[in-house]
């Protein structure tokens, strides 16, 4: 089963359709995938696979969940071609829109494999993008994790439209943050492709053999990491988040050349689950 596409949130300049009932397409190799993960699920005879560690396991284990199966997705993506203003610092919106929709097709990708198994949730999620040699434009965007179901069946743990919740977080923060009374939602992002103005000759003859600030370049960070970060806070509360953990921001390169990077945020969405929650300490008196 496939999901619609991610409520992303809006990129300037780019066009981006309503999600389609049956959700995006899905590779037949990876709908094959699918449909051999269902139906193991309903046989219930092949070990569980999964990324977790030792101590992950036996964390979201007493937890109530079991791994059900190492779940991906993938999309190798064309990167199209943008004007940029030689002297101007400003975003690249068609690559800001690639860039985020590529992303959102290897993360639905991913929830349909989880919930093919029957999946409440996936734990650990990992985005990751390389490049082959053979695709010197394109790049493969692949999502990854594992699929977990709590033992005792419980719909709220769904996002609303019946599928597994995302979360980067690992097997441990995962444990202390039911333990504390909170649940994920969903694995958030938000993404802005941004061209840096390049120096002038002149400004570039009167920094020669200074120590100063470069406030042109400075500008554009702040202004692109500003518009990652807005996108990402704007999916989580699409995702009805009450906040966000685990943020983490990313500067690359990718394939634009020297003046142009993908300035990336990740986090986990995240609300208040009074089903959970660690119970009041109480005092211990030794007696020894």
């Amino acid at each position: 089963m496939a999901f619609g596409r991610r409520d992303g949130a809006p990129l300037p300049g780019a066009t981006q359709a309503g999600p389609p009932a049956a959700g995006p397409q899905i590779p037949a190799a990876a709908s094959n995938r699918v449909q051999r993960l269902a139906a193991r699920e309903q046989s219930d005879r092949s070990a569980f696979t999964s990324d977790l560690s030792v101590n992950e396991f036996v964390l979201v284990h007493k937890l109530g969940f079991e791994p059900l199966g190492y779940v991906m997705g993938t999309s190798i993506y064309h990167i199209g071609y943008q004007f940029q203003n030689w002297g101007q610092s400003m975003e690249l919106e068609v690559l800001s829109a690639a860039m985020y929709h590529a992303r959102s097709l290897a993360l639905d990708r991913m929830r349909s494999e989880a919930h093919a198994l029957g999946a409440d949730g996936i734990v650990g999620v990992d985005l990751q993008i390389q490049r082959y040699a053979w695709a010197t434009d394109e790049l493969e965007f692949i999502a990854q994790g594992t699929a977990i179901r709590a033992r005792e069946p419980n719909p709220a743990y769904k996002l609303r439209d019946g599928g597994p919740f995302t979360s980067d977080l690992s097997g441990q923060d995962f444990y202390t943050l039911v333990r504390a009374g909170h649940f994920p939602r969903a694995f958030v992002f938000g993404a802005c492709v941004y061209h840096v103005a390049h120096q002038s000759i002149r400004q570039s003859m009167r920094m020669a053999g200074r120590n100063m600030e470069m406030p042109q370049f400075t500008e554009a960070a702040y202004t692109a990491r500003e518009l990652a970060m807005t996108r990402m806070e704007d999916e989580a509360n699409r995702f009805g988040a009450d906040g966000i953990v685990g943020v983490n921001t990313q500067v690359s390169g990718h394939v634009w050349g020297a003046h142009a990077s993908e300035f990336l945020a990740v986090g986990t969405g995240v609300t208040s689950s009074p089903e959970s929650g660690i119970p009041d300490p109480t005092m211990t008196l030794s007696l020894e």
